[in-house]
């Protein structure tokens, strides 16, 4: 039988889109059902259902979203998939903006990237940590097999920029713009005091800027697999927010940069940027993490946030 962590799972008004968006496909459905009766592998899920692997994984990740499916790692670290409770609540919202905060959440995997300037030492792997295409050669990073990236990283300067759809109607009007990852800087092997200055810019603006103390490897990553030896493990998670009235790094507020600065356009992709500057006072490169490496289960992702209901302006 499956192990269920709680009989009922109560959600605040604030995650009822969450939930509802989980809850709306009928494979996600299949998924929960065949989970209630006892705990199961991707591709058990897979063969169960008669869907493909990569097809599972996706609903899965909406599924853990919302906290309706938890995961392990079982002994040959595939994901292991489980129910969290028998039953949900949802609180209904009593106040205006209670319901409507969150309006749209895209995850874009690190290797989906639409430009790069990298230079050795670089490399990417794959979620088992072997090596895609040849370690400290730039080209990895133009290769198709670079979307099955879990970690990427580049010493020095350089960046990674990723094209996101702007997913919010015309008319429609929102107060924040997230954007979170987990990374660190990139030392040779790993290094615990090695500093970098990790910039994100988001259509050229730049918002914030992460000083990362360290290339982390003093313990093995939550996620990373066994087969990894390259000595970086985890990163920090990290979120850049633009707001009305400015933008922040983990909540330490960095400028006066706007949302309206951004010059955003439903017809446009938003550009976002991650880059060590070559005139970053800790220009020691980055290493970025997908969601199999590291200690967080997710790949990047933007958010779209609405605290006011657009009627009220």
């Amino acid at each position: 039988m499956s192990e269920i962590k709680e009989l009922m799972q109560r959600y605040p008004a604030s995650r009822i889109i969450d939930v509802a968006k989980a809850l709306s496909g009928d494979l996600r459905l299949r998924i929960l059902e065949v989970l209630g009766e006892q705990s199961m592998s991707i591709s058990q899920l897979a063969v169960k259902l008669g869907v493909a692997q990569p097809t599972i994984s996706i609903n899965i990740q909406l599924l853990e979203q919302a906290e309706l499916v938890s995961s392990t790692l079982g002994v040959n670290r595939e994901k292991i998939c489980s129910v969290t409770c028998r039953t949900i609540l949802l609180e209904l919202p009593t106040k205006l903006g209670e319901g409507l905060h969150k309006l749209e959440e895209i995850h874009m995997p690190i290797g989906m990237y639409s430009s790069s300037s990298v230079g050795p030492p670089c490399g990417m792997v794959n979620r088992e940590g072997l090596a895609i295409g040849c370690v400290d050669d730039p080209r990895v990073f133009y290769m198709p097999e670079r979307t099955e990236a879990s970690l990427l990283w580049f010493g020095g300067s350089g960046y990674v920029e990723y094209y996101f759809a702007n997913p919010v109607p015309p008319g429609v009007l929102f107060d924040e713009l997230r954007f979170c990852a987990e990374l660190c800087s990139e030392a040779p092997g790993f290094h615990q005091e090695w500093p970098s200055d990790i910039v994100l810019f988001i259509n050229d603006c730049r918002v914030g800027q992460l000083s990362c103390p360290s290339d982390f490897g003093d313990r093995k990553g939550k996620l990373t697999s066994s087969k990894w030896t390259g000595g970086t493990e985890y990163g920090l998670q990290t979120t850049w927010r633009v707001t009305s009235n400015g933008s922040y790094v983990n909540e330490e507020r960095q400028s006066d940069l706007s949302l309206a600065d951004l010059n955003l356009q439903y017809n446009k992709p938003i550009r976002i940027r991650i880059e060590v500057p070559v005139d970053a006072v800790h220009c020691n490169g980055m290493n970025l993490f997908g969601s199999s490496f590291g200690d967080y289960p997710h790949d990047l992702i933007l958010s779209f946030f609405q605290i006011h209901d657009a009627h009220d302006n």
